[in-house]
């Protein structure tokens, strides 16, 4: 059983040295298809950490008209993080929320000279749980907290959850039929180039079959070249992308996407740099087992 897999595996090697340059042309096909991918992996993974650090700013403010006494507020404050939907519960007084003012003014900060400085009323901010961090989350929560009187006065921009809901969603369908289109242009063309490398040994596969060798047999050593071709361009497009990612998409992911404040552009992750590699040999693989269909029937 060694002895055959350690043929197979010679096989394979002989016939890529065999045939250079269409194993070239497997290889770079691999390597270019998922390098693609990986560019629009990239995107997306840096856009939804951009949205996953937007949904955390999503939260409700209920302002007090009166400043009720502080066991009252003590008691809303429980009574409301007792809810499914809220992850945190926090108290601004007048003075935080002016001095908050202040700070976002900046240099314009002087225009407040004069104001007292609890002219601003306290309120409640209200954050949610990453799960209900969409406007039907938002309005469930808002339906509860209106049933107390007190804190009927609730700001949580419903445009903006929508829109941003929207794009969140947009973003999601995009991926899925770019990512598809990719995934199968990439399979046609790898399983076509694979097919060429095939046909041109249809003489020696015959041959092969005359003198009784069996389909799987014959297949084995094929099947491993492609997994080897799709490792390789695998490995290429891993780090051609990390090159280009380099030197050309991360200073413009990082102007086009604003994310200086959230610790700068990142790279794929070693989980999906592993399944990169993963997708290159199940291309080769699939590749030629769909040529292997056509041009093998023994």
């Amino acid at each position: 059983m060694l002895e055959r897999l350690v043929y197979f595996f010679l096989r394979a090697l002989r016939n890529m040295r065999q045939s250079p340059f269409i194993c070239s042309v497997a290889v770079g096909t691999v390597a270019v298809a998922l390098t693609i991918m990986a560019f629009f992996a990239i995107v997306v993974l840096n856009v939804q950490q951009l949205t996953s650090r937007w949904s955390q700013e999503v939260e409700v403010t209920a302002y007090f008209e009166v400043l009720p006494p502080k066991d009252q507020i003590k008691t809303w404050i429980g009574e409301i993080e007792a809810l499914p939907q809220v992850e945190r519960v926090t108290f601004v007084t007048s003075q935080e929320a002016f001095a908050r003012f202040r700070e976002r003014l900046g240099s314009d900060a002087e225009l407040l000279e004069g104001m007292e400085a609890d002219f601003l009323p306290a309120s409640l901010e209200i954050s949610l749980q990453e799960d209900f961090r969409n406007p039907k989350g938002v309005e469930a929560l808002v339906a509860s907290l209106r049933q107390k009187p007190a804190l009927s006065d609730l700001h949580y921009g419903q445009q903006w959850l929508e829109r941003f809901e929207a794009f969140v969603s947009m973003l999601k369908v995009a991926g899925a039929i770019l990512g598809g289109f990719l995934l199968f242009a990439a399979l046609f063309i790898v399983s076509n180039t694979i097919k060429l490398t095939i046909y041109a040994r249809r003489d020696e596969l015959e041959v092969m079959a005359l003198v009784g060798a069996t389909s799987m047999f014959i297949k084995t050593p094929f099947l491993i070249e492609g997994a080897f071709q799709g490792a390789l361009g695998g490995l290429l497009s891993l780090g051609g992308t990390y090159a280009l990612f380099q030197i050309f998409l991360k200073k413009g992911l990082t102007d086009l996407l604003l994310v200086t404040n959230i610790g700068g552009v990142s790279f794929l992750p070693t989980s999906f740099q592993f399944m990169l590699v993963s997708a290159g040999v199940a291309l080769g693989l699939f590749g030629s087992l769909m040529s292997l269909r056509k041009f093998v029937r023994i």
